[in-house]
């Protein structure tokens, strides 16, 4: 039972995906990446190739351990729920947002001083995951997709906060060394690809008894022969008993 709801293809990207980025940190801390290789510099040409490299980059340890975790889960949960689009979806994040991060210069907010920075690590990614997979169920509502939103947004709901510039809620002696702008790029990429993708992929589930003008005749051949065979229950009698007639039908749906 286990093998027919756990796809493993789901947890072999996953684990393909954070085994790269630990290739690319031990290639970038034997100086493979010397200075601002690799990394994403905003409205420089030289920072183009980060849309594609930086992800593999990280400043230290701490950093490659806090986003191993959560692009882990995320896209196994991608690949388990939505492999029709997975691929397609982790594309478009990954890129769509490099581009749109090298496309946001860094500016202090309050004093409007523009500086030049080298963006590197996959937190961006998982923000595009992470909201593409809230929204997405959302968008659907679909009980089983909107159960991965409800478990995205329990343990991941505190993203929300990173969208925002640190200077928002303290005064810093120096500048952050969070990329905001890569949040909030993520962000907007993943619900933007939840509603664009909203059609694609497993939908909400609908029985043929549930559309308009619906009608079956071998049902109502089971209607009327439960009729015949038991009248009593058409009288006026209790709600629940009226209940059982549908309970009935049901079983007789089933022995045929």
């Amino acid at each position: 039972m286990f093998k027919d709801t756990l796809d493993f293809n789901a947890v072999l990207y996953a684990a393909l995906i954070v085994t790269a980025m630990w290739l690319g940190f031990l290639v970038q801390n034997l100086g493979g990446f010397p200075g601002c290789t690799g990394a994403i510099i905003p409205l420089n040409p030289s920072g183009l190739k980060g849309i594609f490299l930086s992800p593999f980059l990280h400043g230290n340890i701490e950093h490659i351990f806090g986003n191993s975790v959560p692009i882990f889960v995320l896209v196994f949960l991608l690949f388990q729920f939505y492999p029709f689009i997975a691929k397609k979806v982790l594309l478009t994040g990954w890129l769509v947002t490099g581009f749109l991060v090298w496309l946001l210069p860094s500016i202090d907010i309050y004093t409007g001083e523009f500086t030049q920075v080298c963006i590197i690590g996959a937190s961006g990614v998982v923000y595009a995951l992470a909201f593409f997979l809230f929204f997405s169920g959302i968008f659907r509502w679909n009980m089983k997709l909107l159960t991965v939103s409800m478990v995205v947004a329990l343990y991941y709901g505190s993203l929300i906060w990173g969208v925002l510039p640190e200077e928002l809620f303290s005064h810093l002696a120096e500048p952050s060394r969070i990329s905001w702008q890569s949040h909030l790029s993520g962000a907007v990429i993943g619900v933007m690809m939840a509603f664009i993708f909203r059609r694609s992929g497993e939908q909400k589930k609908r029985f043929i008894w549930q559309f308009p003008n619906y009608y079956s005749e071998k049902d109502d051949k089971l209607w009327q022969q439960y009729r015949e065979d038991h009248p009593d229950d058409f009288l006026d009698l209790p709600q629940k008993k009226k209940d059982n007639v549908w309970e009935h039908l049901d079983e007789l749906r089933k022995n045929e």
